[in-house]
């Protein structure tokens, strides 16, 4: 099963450096978010042998700006077809020991799920980046 529609709000909701990368205030980090931009999103669903759900979700974040970034979060929240949230989960999209993200580069990634309750509706998750770390 594949999903093209995709609804994504991004904001941010915080902003973590210390010894993973240079200190930056929140209104930079929210001030640099502007130049991320996650594209070719995708979710596909299976059921695996169990019986179970395994969701997918990949895509592309890109960094149109300046900086190298360390560290990048997404918070999927997952609804269920009365928009009440069933699950929230943060994964990490640029990781250290991925290379992080440099200046005017794209990566892929890829979010696995198997443990969305089966109240969830079906649809893409409200995904919204939750922590910036820079270089």
């Amino acid at each position: 099963m594949k999903f093209v529609a995709l609804f994504l709000f991004v904001t941010l909701l915080g902003c973590n450096s210390g010894s993973e990368g240079t200190p930056a205030s929140p209104e930079e980090a929210k001030d640099y978010i502007r130049n991320l931009a996650l594209s070719g999103v995708e979710m596909k669903a299976a059921e695996s042998f169990g019986g179970q759900q395994l969701v997918e979700i990949t895509g592309k974040i890109t960094n149109r700006g300046e900086k190298p970034l360390r560290r990048v979060d997404l918070i999927c929240i997952f609804h269920d077809p009365y928009q009440q949230v069933v699950l929230r989960e943060t994964v990490s999209i640029v990781r250290p020991d991925r290379g992080g993200l440099k200046a005017h580069e794209t990566k892929d990634f890829r979010l696995p799920f198997d443990q969305i309750p089966k109240s969830w509706s079906q649809a893409m998750p409200q995904m919204v980046i939750g922590r910036v770390v820079f270089e």
